[in-house]
């Protein structure tokens, strides 16, 4: 597939979060992610992504009930998913990777490597000890997707974009690379994804966020996939359901440009 584009399934808070909604359960959040895989798929996208977007404020190390109500959802609607999928746990790259071996997903989008100061405390990975995780759980075949530039966080150490993107890498073997604007829907600078690009050398650049018809084409040339959540849902507000055909709008262009 060239140029790829995956769409979001975010689903809402989970039980543990603070956004809970105990009284509609359960069932209310299977539901909901039945709905949103329906309106990606019915729009014409390549893969899936499915995060606990709305488990706010984030956790760097989850609690077990947020990928086991993941793993409810997720085996709930699994005949139904058409495409490939991959999945997130926010912001927990351990939990991602148990999640996807659980649930047979292809991919995961975490931040997997460096040390940032972000919206969630000091954030700092162990790319070494979830690389050999992923290994103890039988998870090779699982694709790891890095955020060279994670949301709500910047690098602590005094490096610039093309040589955290070389020393990433060369060090730390990822599958993928994703650029992202500040925060989900937020743009991503293409000066940025351009730098990426340049120095990653045969990895895939992903552009993370921010994604709509008039900025898709731009982005496409210098990455070779997108991540698309806000603009599908309705109004493109970030907090509304998926529309198929915003969905099918936005892969039009792309089929255009493909």
């Amino acid at each position: 597939m060239t140029k790829p584009i995956i769409g979001m399934c975010h689903l809402p808070a989970l039980p543990g979060d603070p956004g809970y909604d105990r009284t509609a359960g359960m069932a209310a959040i299977v539901e909901h992610a039945r709905r949103e895989v329906t309106s990606l798929q019915e729009g014409g996208v390549d893969g899936i992504l499915i995060s606990n977007e709305f488990s706010l404020p984030y956790l760097t190390q989850t609690e077990p009930i947020t990928a086991i109500s993941m793993a409810r959802v997720i085996g709930e609607i699994r005949d139904e998913l058409e495409v490939p999928f991959g999945v997130n746990v926010l912001w927990d790259a351990v939990a991602s990777i148990d999640l996807a071996v659980a649930t047979g997903a292809s991919f995961v989008r975490e931040v997997f490597t460096g040390v940032y100061a972000s919206d969630f405390g000091l954030w700092n990975t162990n790319v070494g000890r979830t690389a050999r995780h992923r290994l103890a759980v039988s998870g090779s075949d699982v694709r790891l997707l890095f955020n060279i530039v994670p949301e709500a966080a910047a690098y602590v150490a005094d490096r610039d974009i093309a040589q955290l993107t070389r020393s990433t890498v060369f060090n730390c073997v990822p599958d993928g690379l994703c650029v992202s604007g500040l925060t989900a829907g937020s743009p991503t600078d293409t000066s940025t994804l351009s730098i990426v690009k340049e120095h990653a050398g045969d990895v895939p650049v992903f552009v993370n966020t921010g994604v709509r018809p008039d900025t898709i084409a731009e982005s496409l040339r210098y990455a070779d996939a997108a991540i698309v959540g806000t603009f599908f849902k309705k109004d493109g507000r970030f907090e509304n359901d998926a529309e198929s055909g915003r969905v099918a709008e936005l892969m039009g262009v792309v089929k255009s440009v493909r």
